[in-house]
């Protein structure tokens, strides 16, 4: 058992009551550091993202150093690995069994589920809030020897901030749906990687491409004026990519047998 879940039997026991939603979806953001692969995993996220802002002000001219750029180029590093922490939430329980423990802890699987969810939304957005102010670090040691430019658009952030939580909602959604780590980030992947393939170097499959390819619907978000069908694109590629395969996720996390 975990230390995370004995720390939940003992509230539970103490409370003689199940958890209210908002304490699962702690316990579900501690699980994110429970792990061996999850903290290694979330360490290298941060060294990453830490090192390409490094590389970024040392390399880059000083007329192109500014707050929203070292921001991009962490938020890309984060958009890429945040997802296989989303599967890692989900499938650590399985490969090692705790959803055994976990569900004898709180029956109704389905409020597990929405608590992962939510635990996901929230690593999301406090990603985003570390990107920002690993970037504002950044650029006020670029300051120091006058280079450095303060500009942002807000809206990119709000955009940024979407984009990670849309990223680790799918990343849990994969791995909802398939339970195993590797199988999960394989998948994840794979498929949309083949699809972007396939949409950019078949014509019949072009018009298809912008509309549920996420590597074209998702930077949208941050051209200077988002439009309209820009919004109604994300939302079909999120449908496909995010909502589908947590659908399905839902199903097999209700009804497969645990042992």
């Amino acid at each position: 058992m975990t230390t995370v879940e004995s720390s939940l039997r003992l509230r539970l026991e103490s409370a003689g009551r199940a958890p209210s939603l908002p304490r699962l979806t702690l316990v579900e953001l501690r699980k994110f550091l429970d792990t061996r692969a999850g903290l290694w995993l979330l360490v290298a996220i941060g060294l990453v993202s830490a090192a390409v802002i490094v590389v970024t002000l040392i390399w880059t001219p000083d007329e192109d150093q500014f707050l929203g750029g070292y921001f991009a180029d962490s938020i890309l590093v984060l958009s890429l690995l945040l997802p296989v922490l989303g599967i890692l939430l989900v499938t650590g329980e399985w490969n090692h069994r705790a959803a055994l423990t976990t569900f004898a802890l709180v029956p109704k699987r389905g409020r597990v589920s929405v608590a992962k969810i939510a635990a996901g939304g929230a690593a999301g957005l406090g990603a985003t809030v570390v990107s920002l102010g690993l970037a504002s670090a950044a650029t006020g040691v670029a300051a120091i020897s006058g280079g450095a430019d303060w500009s942002i658009r807000w809206s990119h952030v709000a955009s940024a901030a979407l984009l990670l939580v849309l990223s680790v909602l799918m990343g849990i959604a994969f791995g909802m749906a398939l339970l195993n780590s590797a199988l999960a980030i394989v998948v994840y992947f794979f498929l949309p990687t083949i699809w972007a393939v396939l949409g950019s170097a078949i014509p019949a499959l072009r018009t298809a491409a912008e509309w549920l390819d996420t590597g074209q619907t998702m930077p949208a978000l941050f051209a200077p004026d988002v439009t309209a069908g820009s919004w109604a694109r994300l939302a079909a590629s999120v449908a496909v990519w995010v909502a589908l395969p947590l659908a399905i996720g839902l199903l097999r996390v209700g009804r497969r047998e645990v042992s």
